[in-house]
């Protein structure tokens, strides 16, 4: 290589390492405001730096052996975790595609040419027109590089870089929906196994009170109707307990398709509702903020969106390619490879948009306004998680209270019945009121299950609502 081309090619390096820059905005997290406490947040315990956080395994809180056992599988075989994984192995892929812009590509294409000129070819020796025959034999080494010196490649890594974190916080978002909603049809499930035992107790119940009336109209002191009125209440009450077990089923399916088995050899015992839910540790409401994997999802989402405006900027800016290209070539298979048969090209070209028609314009435009609506999806996202944290805190205070106060109903109206069917049997009074109190405590006692289940559900939504075990530190780094 002569001294004029270690000149230019030195001149051309240093002008890289002057210019190399990055355009565009740089990337600052919005900020939103955060109160400085829940307003539902009396009786809670607040999150310290070091303990009583929520944990991973924010599931075995609940102390449930068979609902641990299940939440294990979800983690393991459920469908959409394994395709949001998907995505985010797709996203790392794509990281690795933008940094290989970083280096030069080196390609090769050996050949093996045989050719005929046609004839007219006047030969030297004879001066007649003749044909040349020959082979010729090329092994080339062709080597390009586009030196990033706008920032458009490292605004690009960035931007998928940004893109696969986004990924790896919907993946845990997906992981944590997919866990809250097994936990819900668990307890959904065990809510209907729980009414199926009061409807069991009832059905026994109007069978006794059926036998009584027989008893009592076969010995004179009733009428028929009592008898008749008494069969309708146990054949309703028989139609009410069978048509439990039509949710069952479809929670029993439910879970079965989140953790990954088919609905038809899938089988859960009967056990019914019974469950203390937790006090969940609520942190600070600024700490929100890194515990949700959506937040952290739209957060990323921004530094995407900013890393793109970064790449059309650099559109403005001349490219600049540097080339070569070396090898052999030759027309004899023998003197191929030799030195002398050696060939080499390199120079650098600059290329420059002179006018566009507003293109790159618009484009810049295009990808601020992106941005912008990331912003405003990122703190849509804020307020939701705020608002969803607050609707599941002042549903455990209000029910809390209300359980209480439903418990007392239904003591009362199992009194109530009992007073009715004694004053039935002395004859002071028609069957028509036993009927009214068993319906009364049926309702009752079936308002307390579905409270419970409520409050159940509420807990569990309120840990998904403060992000479950997760916080943004387990995101992967850019």
């Amino acid at each position: 290589m002569s001294g004029s081309t270690h000149k230019h090619l030195s001149l051309v390096l240093a002008l890289i390492a002057l210019h190399g820059c990055v355009v565009g905005p740089k990337y600052r997290k919005p900020d939103v405001e955060s109160p400085a406490s829940y307003s539902d947040s009396a009786g809670w315990k607040l999150a310290e730096p070091t303990d009583d956080k929520i944990h991973g395994k924010w599931w075995e809180m609940f102390n449930d052996p068979e609902l641990n056992a299940l939440e294990e599988q979800v983690n393991i075989s459920n469908q959409s975790i394994a395709a949001a994984f998907a995505s985010f192995q797709e996203a790392r892929a794509l990281v690795k595609q933008a940094q290989s812009q970083y280096f030069p590509a080196l390609s090769t294409s050996p050949a093996v040419t045989r050719s005929r000129s046609p004839l007219g070819t006047t030969s030297a020796t004879t001066g007649k027109p003749t044909s040349i025959t020959g082979t010729e034999y090329v092994f080339p080494f062709d080597a390009s590089w586009t030196p990033d010196l706008w920032g458009r490649v490292r605004n690009t890594v960035r931007s998928n870089a940004a893109a696969a974190q986004a990924s790896a916080a919907d993946l845990e978002n997906t992981r944590l929906t997919q866990q809250a909603e097994l936990a819900v049809d668990y307890y959904q499930l065990r809510s209907q196994d729980s009414l199926k035992q009061i409807l069991d107790a009832t059905v026994a119940a109007d069978l006794e009170s059926l036998k009584l009336t027989q008893v009592l109209f076969e010995t004179g002191i009733d009428a028929d109707e009592a008898v008749a009125q008494a069969d309708v209440q146990l054949k309703t009450t028989q139609a009410q307990d069978t048509n439990l077990e039509i949710a069952r089923a479809q929670y029993e399916h439910a879970i079965a398709l989140l953790v990954g088995r088919s609905a038809s050899d899938f089988r859960l015992p009967v056990q019914t509702l019974n469950v203390t839910p937790p006090a969940v540790p609520l942190g600070l409401p600024s700490q929100l903020l890194e515990r949700r994997p959506d937040v952290a999802a739209d957060e990323r989402l921004m530094a995407q969106a900013n890393a793109q405006i970064g790449i059309a900027t650099a559109a403005y800016y001349p490219t600049l390619t540097l080339s070569a290209s070396a090898g052999f070539e030759s027309s004899s298979l023998s003197n191929w490879l030799i030195w002398p048969s050696r060939f080499w090209s390199v120079g650098p070209a600059l290329a420059q948009t002179l006018f566009d028609a507003g293109l790159r314009k618009a484009t810049v435009a295009q990808f601020q306004a992106n941005y912008d609506s990331t912003v405003a999806n990122y703190r849509q996202t804020v307020l939701t998680a705020f608002q969803q944290v607050e609707d599941n805190l002042a549903s455990l205070r209000v029910l809390a209270q209300e359980i209480g106060q439903q418990d007392a109903a239904v003591a009362a109206a199992q009194k109530l019945l009992a007073i009715a069917t004694d004053r039935y049997k002395l004859g002071l009074d028609p069957y028509l009121d036993v009927i009214t109190a068993q319906t009364t405590l049926l309702s009752n006692q079936q308002t307390a299950v579905q409270l419970r289940l409520q409050q159940a559900t509420a807990t569990v939504q309120l840990i998904e609502a403060l992000g479950g075990g997760w916080d943004s530190s387990q995101l992967p780094s850019p």
